[in-house]
């Protein structure tokens, strides 16, 4: 009588499992690595607090995780989204440092931050309301067409910073060598997150294998200098700003930086149905129940909320939850909660680095403008793939009206228009004029609202 095989063990960490105390500490700190390239970015372009924004990432990581529950796992991390209306607060409300030298403007923090924190209010909002009518209600208002077309405004728009930071904004004597290192380091990129693909952890770091690249090339050129980093501590205190509430600039942005949600919302609610896959497929290998996490959309975005809270109160950049860590819990096939909460605490520890805040800092702009050209790219074309994926039909009138005016008008006004600011002044709301990128979120919402209301006629195809 031959021997029943013994079935192969099936290996992974489900959101409520606990893995040893070695295999958490070491799949947390792959979390953390692969959060911290982007995350800091964001910081370096926005120009705030290196350590703050760490800590905070990681505070707001472990404080979404308790709000839902424990339920959803994910990594909070810097939002590109929000740059090119932070850089149009910072260069209006804050020019003297953001044009400067420096890397860190407490100034135009503050005022960011009120928008931060009002972001964080409709976010939670938004979920809670999800939570009591479903999703369906957020779609017709907020439909592929307006939420595809902001990512790519939100991408494009910000081709002035990429270029601007890897030659336009150099001295004359200069910008030859930084438009080299920058086409090096966006080159060099393209080609990890290429060819590493598939490739385990390393496949998951293109950003960060190409920002070291990046920085060799430019140490070689001359363009980096250390004198920082050796007379930072080893320890040191991050920069923790207080939101400016009592300054009307800042409340006249804040709606400017909270409507870029829009751009947010379905990114977090399509990462969540990611997740959801991948862990009932896991599940079922185990034979245990189905998670079903994607049922769970509206306290998804009240977790993002709450993170949004917890970074707006400390000063550190907006967040979102983070799509390349959610591919390396694929990867690796941990969903554990208690790593991702572990992989919080070391970004909290990081924050206190000293040496690290100054080394992140010495980045030279060259570098930064390469990894920009590719990344802000990658947002606009994640515009277009959203459109796709939904089936928009692009030979429906009010699908193309909607799309185009958002284009023209957040594109075009951010690039044309003096600091990318519509001139139409709104008492309270916007007494400094509109940005073009909140500009055409409205315009696209308003128009789209309009054909809800008076019902055009069908087109074939459409959905």
């Amino acid at each position: 009588m031959s021997k029943q095989a013994t079935p192969p063990k099936v290996f992974g960490f489900l959101p409520d499992d606990t893995p040893p105390i070695g295999a958490m500490l070491s799949l947390g700190f792959q979390q953390f690595l692969t959060m911290f390239p982007a995350t800091v970015l964001v910081a370096i372009l926005t120009k705030f607090d290196v350590g703050v924004t760490l800590l905070a990432s990681g505070l707001g990581t472990i404080i979404a995780l308790l709000v839902s529950k424990r339920k959803i796992p994910m990594y909070y991390g810097s939002s590109f989204s929000y740059i090119a209306v932070i850089v149009t607060v910072m260069s209006k409300f804050a020019p003297d440092c953001y044009n400067s030298t420096a890397v860190y403007c407490p100034e135009g923090v503050k005022i960011v931050q009120v928008g931060i924190l009002l972001t964080a209010v409709f976010e939670i909002l938004i979920g809670l309301l999800i939570m009591q009518v479903g999703k369906s209600a957020l779609d017709r208002v907020l439909p592929p067409i307006v939420t595809g077309s902001m990512a790519m405004v939100i991408g494009v728009a910000l081709a002035n910073v990429a270029l601007g930071n890897a030659g336009n904004w150099a001295a004359p004597e200069v910008a030859s060598v930084t438009w080299i290192v920058a086409f090096i380091t966006m080159f060099a990129t393209v080609l990890f997150s290429v060819y590493l693909q598939g490739k385990g952890l390393i496949g998951m770091l293109p950003i960060l294998l190409g920002a070291i690249f990046g920085y060799i090339v430019a140490i070689l050129f001359g363009l980096v200098h250390f004198e920082t980093v050796a007379s930072a501590a080893w320890v040191e205190m991050p920069k923790f700003t207080f939101p400016a509430f009592t300054n009307p600039d800042a409340w006249g942005m804040a709606l400017s930086i909270a409507l870029i949600f829009i751009a947010t919302v379905p990114e977090s609610t399509a990462h969540l149905y990611q997740m959801s896959l991948y862990i009932d497929e896991l599940a079922v290998e185990m034979k245990r129940k189905p998670y079903n996490i994607k049922e769970l959309i509206g306290l998804n975005l009240v977790a993002d909320g709450a993170d949004d809270l917890v970074v707006g109160m400390l000063g550190g950049a907006a967040g979102t939850n983070y799509g390349e860590n959610n591919s390396l819990m694929a990867i690796t096939r941990n969903y554990s909660v208690a790593v991702l909460m572990a992989a919080g605490g070391m970004a909290i520890i990081f924050g206190f680095f000293g040496k690290l805040v100054a080394l992140v800092n010495t980045m030279p702009a060259a570098v930064v403008g390469g990894l920009s050209i590719y990344l802000f790219g990658v947002i606009g074309m994640q515009g277009v793939a959203l459109i796709q994926s939904e089936k928009v039909n692009l030979f429906d009138p009010k699908q193309l009206a909607v799309g185009a005016v958002i284009l023209i008008c957040g594109i075009g006004g951010n690039l044309a228009l003096p600091n990318g600011v519509f001139p139409f002044n709104v008492p309270y709301l916007f007494p400094n004029g509109i940005p073009a990128i909140v500009f055409a979120a409205i315009l696209g919402i308003f128009i789209n609202s309009i054909f809800l209301i008076f019902k055009a006629p069908a087109v074939r195809g459409d959905k």
